[in-house]
């Protein structure tokens, strides 16, 4: 073979293989995150390449002391997404894992280092053999009692419930006050000594609050004490949503998520766990006819008395005396908030996502 046929057919041979190459390596589409499945699915919206930086999110700073909270240069990391509304969630300290609520799918699911999400309950806060006619059926709120049991608010069933060791079967521990059902539970907090403090706002019914299954004419802030009574603490506030305690117990937060005014009011708590005069703790509803996404809702209380509370913008960190001392800017409507791994974790229910930020303090009761 001469040295021109030669260097024909090794040109021939390396264009066959560059070409070969090339396909192999030839980008493939891009694939949507997951989507969670409608309520009769058992589905998980897993996205393998989380966790990853949440790009729409930002730490602002208002007052140095944020940084102390959380350093600057933080990355807020995404761990889920393609959920429906995220909200309720809560650590579980002995298995170290993350439970939250995804509403409109009626189903609770759980977030764990290494595994990533999976789908813990469905359905999880309506059983009913009719399809549930509004759009929010499920859990909202999440909290563990003093056993380790876990207990919901439950908007399709209309009550607060506890899950039993079995992850099967449920008592109700409230769903009725003076002889009429309940609106729809949304969030809750134990107190040290074991009473239940609850919010029950419209939003679980299927038509809200001109549904004509309503029994009550208004939205409470109950106490369901360890003797089983339920106590109806104040029927003032338009909209009762999140709500925490202040490390000492001698107070008590709640939010209320009405547009119209939206604020987070602060009670004095008295001995007997009722409620003493209450006040404006912070009054946010310019941020909402500003159109800034979310209202007060989900709230927790870190070991120095800080409140993280989500509302018009993401997640707002206030100082006891009501100093705001900075802002998680997540860009979306964000639900709720829980501090997890060694208390030191803030992870955060962010519209259809799981977001979370390493802080420099720790949560109550870690």
């Amino acid at each position: 073979m001469s040295r021109i046929q030669l260097r024909s057919v090794l040109s021939v041979l390396l264009s066959i293989a560059l070409g070969a190459l090339a396909a192999c390596s030839a980008p493939t589409p891009d694939t949507k995150p997951a989507e969670s499945k409608p309520a009769t699915a058992a589905a998980s919206p897993v996205e393998e390449k989380l966790p990853a930086p949440y790009a729409q999110g930002k730490l602002v700073r208002l007052d140095p002391r944020f940084d102390k909270l959380i350093a600057p240069g933080t990355t807020i990391e995404k761990l889920s997404e393609g959920h429906k509304w995220t909200e309720g969630p809560v650590w579980n300290k002995k298995d170290g894992f993350l439970l939250y609520s995804d509403i409109p799918n009626n189903a609770i699911y759980k977030w764990q280092m290494g595994k990533g999400d999976a789908l813990f309950l469905q359905p999880a806060g309506y059983f009913g053999k009719e399809p549930f006619t509004g759009k929010e059926p499920g859990t909202n709120g999440l909290t563990y009692d003093k056993d380790g049991l876990l207990v919901t608010c439950q908007h399709g069933e209309r009550r607060v419930a506890r899950l039993g060791a079995d992850n099967k079967t449920y008592t109700t521990l409230a769903d009725k006050y003076d002889g009429k059902r309940l609106n729809s539970p949304n969030d809750l907090v134990f107190k040290s000594n074991g009473d239940l403090y609850f919010t029950d706002p419209p939003y679980g019914l299927p038509k809200g609050a001109e549904d004509p299954q309503r029994e009550l004419d208004f939205c409470g802030v109950y106490r369901l004490g360890k003797d089983g009574k339920l106590t109806l603490l104040t029927k003032e506030i338009t909209r009762p949503n999140g709500i925490a305690f202040s490390p000492d117990e001698k107070k008590l937060y709640v939010a209320s998520s009405d547009p119209d005014k939206a604020i987070w009011m602060v009670y004095d708590l008295k001995a007997d766990g009722t409620l003493g005069t209450g006040k404006v703790f912070k009054d946010v509803t310019p941020w909402a006819k500003e159109k800034r996404p979310g209202l007060p809702d989900g709230m927790k209380v870190d070991k120095d008395g800080n409140l993280w509370a989500t509302g018009p913008g993401g997640v707002h960190v206030f100082a006891a005396d009501g100093t705001h001392l900075g802002t998680i800017e997540t860009g979306v409507p964000t639900a709720n908030c829980a501090f997890g791994d060694d208390g030191s974790t803030l992870y955060i229910t962010a519209n259809t996502a799981l977001i979370r930020v390493k802080t420099g303090t720790k949560g109550l009761g870690f």
